[in-house]
Protein backbone atom coordinates (compact mmCIF):
# COMPACT_ATOMS: atom_id res chain seq x y z
CA UNK A 1 0.00 0.00 0.00
CA UNK A 2 1.34 3.22 -0.71
CA UNK A 3 0.85 6.25 1.42
CA UNK A 4 0.37 10.00 0.83
CA UNK A 5 2.30 11.08 3.36
CA UNK A 6 5.42 9.81 5.01
CA UNK A 7 7.91 11.40 7.92
CA UNK A 8 10.83 9.87 9.62
CA UNK A 9 13.18 11.68 11.62
CA UNK A 10 17.15 11.27 11.97
CA UNK A 11 20.04 12.83 14.39
CA UNK A 12 22.43 14.41 12.59
CA UNK A 13 25.99 12.85 12.62
CA UNK A 14 29.46 13.73 12.06
CA UNK A 15 29.20 11.53 8.49
CA UNK A 16 26.48 13.63 7.92
CA UNK A 17 28.51 17.29 7.90
CA UNK A 18 29.30 19.44 5.12
CA UNK A 19 32.43 19.37 6.50
CA UNK A 20 32.69 15.44 6.58
CA UNK A 21 31.42 15.17 3.36
CA UNK A 22 33.57 17.62 1.24
CA UNK A 23 30.52 20.57 0.64
CA UNK A 24 31.57 22.86 2.75
CA UNK A 25 34.04 23.19 5.86
CA UNK A 26 31.57 23.58 8.75
CA UNK A 27 30.61 20.85 10.84
CA UNK A 28 26.77 21.31 9.91
CA UNK A 29 24.03 18.39 8.12
CA UNK A 30 25.71 19.36 5.06
CA UNK A 31 23.04 19.59 1.48
CA UNK A 32 24.07 16.22 0.55
CA UNK A 33 23.12 14.17 3.37
CA UNK A 34 19.93 16.76 3.40
CA UNK A 35 19.43 16.07 0.11
CA UNK A 36 19.56 12.10 0.74
CA UNK A 37 17.44 11.84 3.82
CA UNK A 38 14.97 13.44 1.72
CA UNK A 39 15.10 11.22 -1.32
CA UNK A 40 15.21 8.28 1.63
CA UNK A 41 11.77 9.55 2.63
CA UNK A 42 10.24 9.89 -0.58
CA UNK A 43 11.58 6.31 -1.47
CA UNK A 44 10.37 4.19 1.84
CA UNK A 45 6.57 5.91 0.70
CA UNK A 46 7.31 3.29 -2.09
CA UNK A 47 8.41 0.40 -0.54
CA UNK A 48 5.74 -1.28 -1.08
CA UNK A 49 6.47 -2.63 -4.85
CA UNK A 50 5.95 -5.83 -6.35
CA UNK A 51 9.64 -7.61 -5.79
CA UNK A 52 10.75 -7.23 -9.03
CA UNK A 53 10.29 -3.16 -9.00
CA UNK A 54 11.87 -0.36 -7.02
CA UNK A 55 11.78 2.99 -7.64
CA UNK A 56 14.40 5.69 -8.93
CA UNK A 57 14.70 9.45 -8.51
CA UNK A 58 14.89 11.56 -11.52
CA UNK A 59 14.53 15.41 -9.93
CA UNK A 60 15.61 17.14 -7.06
CA UNK A 61 14.74 20.48 -6.65
CA UNK A 62 16.06 21.51 -3.00
CA UNK A 63 16.48 24.75 -1.17
CA UNK A 64 18.50 24.31 2.04
CA UNK A 65 17.15 27.00 4.72
CA UNK A 66 18.55 26.59 7.67
CA UNK A 67 21.74 25.13 9.58
CA UNK A 68 21.56 22.02 11.75
CA UNK A 69 24.64 21.17 14.28
CA UNK A 70 25.70 17.78 15.12
CA UNK A 71 22.85 16.18 17.54
CA UNK A 72 20.51 18.00 15.91
CA UNK A 73 16.94 15.94 15.28
CA UNK A 74 15.58 16.73 11.91
CA UNK A 75 12.24 15.18 10.74
CA UNK A 76 11.50 14.75 7.10
CA UNK A 77 8.04 14.62 5.53
CA UNK A 78 7.33 13.55 1.93
CA UNK A 79 3.99 13.83 0.31
CA UNK A 80 2.82 12.63 -3.06
CA UNK A 81 1.56 15.85 -4.92
CA UNK A 82 1.24 13.96 -8.55
CA UNK A 83 1.05 10.19 -9.92
CA UNK A 84 1.62 10.33 -13.60
CA UNK A 85 1.39 6.35 -14.72
CA UNK A 86 4.98 5.45 -13.19
CA UNK A 87 5.91 8.76 -12.28
CA UNK A 88 5.74 10.21 -8.68
CA UNK A 89 5.94 13.72 -7.53
CA UNK A 90 6.84 14.48 -4.13
CA UNK A 91 6.90 17.92 -1.50
CA UNK A 92 9.07 17.51 0.86
CA UNK A 93 9.99 19.63 4.23
CA UNK A 94 12.30 19.10 6.64
CA UNK A 95 12.37 21.03 10.34
CA UNK A 96 14.29 21.02 13.14
CA UNK A 97 13.59 20.01 16.82
CA UNK A 98 12.24 23.54 17.15
CA UNK A 99 9.84 23.61 14.23
CA UNK A 100 11.68 25.72 11.80
CA UNK A 101 12.00 24.74 8.62
CA UNK A 102 15.27 23.71 7.54
CA UNK A 103 14.62 22.41 3.90
CA UNK A 104 12.50 21.88 1.32
CA UNK A 105 11.83 20.14 -2.19
CA UNK A 106 10.45 19.39 -5.26
CA UNK A 107 11.51 15.53 -6.11
CA UNK A 108 10.68 12.94 -8.78
CA UNK A 109 10.41 9.22 -8.73
CA UNK A 110 9.58 6.62 -11.29
CA UNK A 111 8.70 3.12 -10.87
CA UNK A 112 11.13 0.67 -12.82
CA UNK A 113 11.83 -2.89 -13.27
CA UNK A 114 15.11 -4.17 -11.73
CA UNK A 115 16.56 -6.34 -13.65
CA UNK A 116 15.16 -4.06 -16.86
CA UNK A 117 17.21 -1.29 -15.42
CA UNK A 118 20.24 -3.26 -14.39
CA UNK A 119 20.79 -5.02 -17.81
CA UNK A 120 20.38 -1.32 -19.24
CA UNK A 121 22.98 -0.22 -16.38
CA UNK A 122 25.33 -2.69 -17.26
CA UNK A 123 25.45 -3.47 -20.95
Amino acid sequence: MIHSTFTQSTKVSDHQTAAYLGSGTLEVFGTPALVAFMENTAMKMLSDLPTESTSVGISMNMQHLKASPVGATVECTATITAIEGRKYSFAIKAIDASGDLIGEAMHERVIVNIDKFMSKVLS
